[in-house]
């Protein structure tokens, strides 16, 4: 199989992956508010999703690394989203939601890693792959149309099952790319140390970044009476210009071996 034909099946996988964790991250907290109207509460749902992906994404990222395959992740995390995130259609108490959520941030992250890993592996000019994932943003746009669209909170779950399902089914077109098993003691500890500022930069980031998106979306509803079709242009935005700003960066990146 042609590099281009790879690197197009993983733009597609990556793109149906991100547009399905999307379409109900963005308004999560809208349907949160749904069934508390406690603001702490609602933060503990959002935060559950992201606490249960993190700790997957480390286990199983390095049981990927170990067994030096990727497709088996990845195809497992799609099945497992499918079911999670439309599990949540009938999630209508803070238990069950919480529960739901905490399902699909262990499925997420059972594929996130592994996509990642494949997207480097299967490049042979690595700046490239700054390209790849930006498809990554583009897949967060989709879903975020797709939930204004839809305008509906109940069936943005079962179209996100859609975009799994689609994600899943050209993950079988992948080849199988088998790298070298990493199997010494102690890799996670040493990748974190060996690049802490860069981990710290992130967490910065991503905690500033969380904090407007569980509460943006509220505050547009609720002080301002917007619907999710109007809250999904304001989001559209911010993830066409990543989208942009990340195919536009590749081409300065410069690695080395």
């Amino acid at each position: 199989m042609q590099k281009f034909e790879i690197n197009n099946l993983v733009r597609s996988t990556t793109f149906f992956q991100h547009a399905g964790i999307s379409i109900v991250f963005v308004f999560m907290p809208i349907i949160a508010s749904g069934v508390t109207d406690s603001v702490f509460e609602i933060g503990l749902i959002v935060a559950s999703f992201s606490f249960a992906q993190i700790l997957s994404e480390i286990y199983f990222g390095r049981r990927s690394d170990k067994q030096g395959t990727r497709l088996k992740f990845i195809r497992i995390g799609f099945i497992g989203c499918t079911v999670a995130f439309g599990l949540h259609y009938f999630a209508d108490d803070i238990t069950l939601l919480f529960l739901a959520r905490i399902g699909a941030g262990i499925a997420s992250g059972i594929m996130i890693p592994a996509m990642i890993a494949y997207t480097y592996e299967s490049n042979h000019e690595k700046r490239k792959v700054a390209t790849v994932i930006s498809f990554h943003a583009l897949g967060w746009m989709a879903g975020i149309i797709a939930a204004g669209v839809v305008n509906d909170v109940k069936m943005i779950f079962l179209v996100s099952s859609g975009f799994f399902i689609i994600g899943f089914l050209i993950s079988t077109r992948l080849p199988n790319i088998v790298s070298k098993k990493e199997i010494e003691p102690g890799t996670t500890k040493k990748v974190i140390v060996k690049n802490k500022f860069l981990f710290l930069s992130l967490l910065l980031r991503h905690i500033g970044a969380a904090s407007v998106w569980t509460i943006l979306p509220i505050m547009l509803m609720e002080q301002l009476g917007a619907e999710l079709y109007q809250i999904s242009i304001v989001y559209i935005s911010n993830t066409l210009a990543a989208f942009i700003l990340m195919n536009l960066m590749a081409t300065k990146i410069k690695m080395s071996m």
